[in-house]
């Protein structure tokens, strides 16, 4: 698999990107690359380079939300010295800098419409114009872009440029986020757990199949970058030791209403019902340490159906 190995998972909806994504680094189009935030635009980006022709050549990184329209400008395509108050010397834009390599433009949904006719400009003849310049000079790069927000969208309520859209999204790549493919989340947890503990030189924790499921069921807003940045905490505040229930943060029990399953999601590839009511009252038996009144009262359901649940799955009854 070359270069795309750095990407976890297995699951059937990442090796189809995965391929596809391989198919697109053997040729020099036009990329986008669409996907929530955290689910590896710039990591599938690299990879494409990597795998390409143009593999030795400079890759060069811009995230367009982090600069204001007149830095941006500069960025890109350079300024003449004078060009403006702070341009002491003259500065070689990224385009320039990249020339026959590759340029990752993130979030290129946040670049301003003046600057959008400008790229435009640079996929339809490799022209770019420094800024307070006005000769142009050409380069020769590929431009793979990311967006964390519907372009359709934003071509219909005139934010972004229809003819550029068109230009950019020649081959689209959708990455999963990460609800979509939980068969790879146990692989994924393994793995940043085992990097963390190479790094820092520590015993990497294990998690119980309960706190397993906890995740499993989790929305995972931030999707990949968030699962990496807890594991991270985890493995550093529970090194060696087995992770709980209890260990995991607060967010991934808030909104839970113990008398309602809603927000409830079910696991894509499905779960053991039966064993699913034996991990839930043994996790309700360990809370209140043994207590059957409380334990009922935590599942909902009376002290007489719970016992009748533990006797049916094998409980030993010491009993409170």
């Amino acid at each position: 698999m070359g270069h795309f190995k750095t990407i976890i998972g297995h699951s059937p909806s990442l090796e189809s990107i995965i391929r596809s994504a391989k198919m697109v680094a053997a040729t020099d189009v036009t990329v986008l690359i669409k996907g929530e935030t955290g689910t590896g635009k710039e990591l599938f980006a690299n990879a494409i380079q990597r795998e390409s022709s143009r593999a030795g050549k400079p890759f060069i990184c811009l995230n367009c939300a982090a600069l204001s329209e007149s830095l941006i400008e500069s960025e890109l395509f350079g300024h003449k010295k004078g060009a403006f108050t702070g341009a002491a010397t003259n500065k070689t834009g990224l385009f320039e800098a990249a020339d026959g390599g590759t340029v990752f433009l993130d979030e290129i949904n946040s670049l301003p419409m003046t600057i959008q006719a400008k790229l435009l400009r640079v996929l339809e003849s490799g022209e770019c114009l420094a800024v307070g310049d006005t000769k142009v000079y050409r380069v020769n790069v590929r431009i793979i872009a990311a967006t964390n927000a519907d372009l359709n969208q934003q071509v219909r309520a005139g934010q972004f440029r229809r003819d550029l859209y068109y230009r950019l999204d020649v081959v689209p790549l959708e990455l999963p986020p990460l609800t979509r493919r939980l068969e790879d989340l146990e692989h994924l947890i393994n793995h940043f757990m085992a990097m963390v503990a190479s790094t820092h030189g520590i015993a990497s924790p294990s998690l119980s199949k309960s706190a397993l499921a906890v995740l499993k069921n989790y929305p995972w807003p931030g999707n990949v970058r968030e699962l990496r940045n807890l594991c991270e905490r985890l493995s550093i505040l529970l090194a060696g030791k087995v992770i709980e229930v209890e260990h995991l943060p607060s967010e991934f029990f808030s909104g839970v209403n113990n008398t309602s399953l809603e927000g409830f999601i079910l696991p894509h590839e499905g779960l053991n019902l039966e064993q699913l009511e034996v991990e839930l009252i043994q996790q309700a038996l360990d809370r209140t340490n043994g207590n059957r009144s409380k334990s009922a009262k935590l599942l909902g359901l009376t002290r007489d159906t719970l016992l009748y649940r533990m006797q049916k799955h094998g409980f030993r009854d010491s009993g409170k």
